[in-house]
């Protein structure tokens, strides 16, 4: 099944690929090796800590190879801009009854950080915006209860 991940999210995993496998493998082999010159590895608290981090960035690097083979990157500059909310691009929500604005960019699930302003577009506030034009009014339905949206801009940043 393809996963969408916009083109800085694939980018961002190929270099935490290329830092784990040739950074931090060798690492991990060398405090191995370090650790085993120390005896006795049972009782040996530096191997069995980096062994530990050798399964940890083994498992990770094999999820990482998985999401990028599975990966359906799209650049959304390459879309033809339409007003229309789709993956990848940055949203600005007004809050009808603060004024307040809020700007989101969709991306996949593996790339959302609300800090750095990137919502899933499987969240609710996501799934709620897909399909949407400038100007709609969206309504999300959140723990506190319903909340109404009008999109102000759509850009392909």
């Amino acid at each position: 099944m393809a996963i969408p991940m916009t083109l800085e999210g694939a980018e961002a995993l190929r270099a935490e690929l290329q830092h784990r496998k040739f950074v931090l493998r060798p690492r991990i082999t060398q405090a191995i090796a370090d650790a085993r010159e120390h005896g006795d590895l049972k009782e040996n608290a530096e191997y069995h800590a980096a062994r530990e981090q050798q399964s940890f960035n083994e498992g990770r690097l094999q999820e990482i190879e998985g999401k990028l083979a599975d990966a359906q990157v799209i650049d959304v500059k390459k879309i033809t801009p339409s007003g229309k909310v789709i993956f990848g691009v940055t949203v600005t929500l007004l809050d009808p009854t603060s004024g307040n604005e809020r700007r989101y960019k969709l991306v996949g699930e593996d790339e959302s950080d609300l800090k750095a302003n990137k919502l899933s577009v499987m969240s609710p506030i996501g799934r709620a915006l897909i399909g949407k034009s400038e100007g709609d009014v969206v309504t999300v339905k959140t723990p506190k209860g319903d909340v109404a949206y009008e999109i102000d801009r759509v850009e392909h940043l």
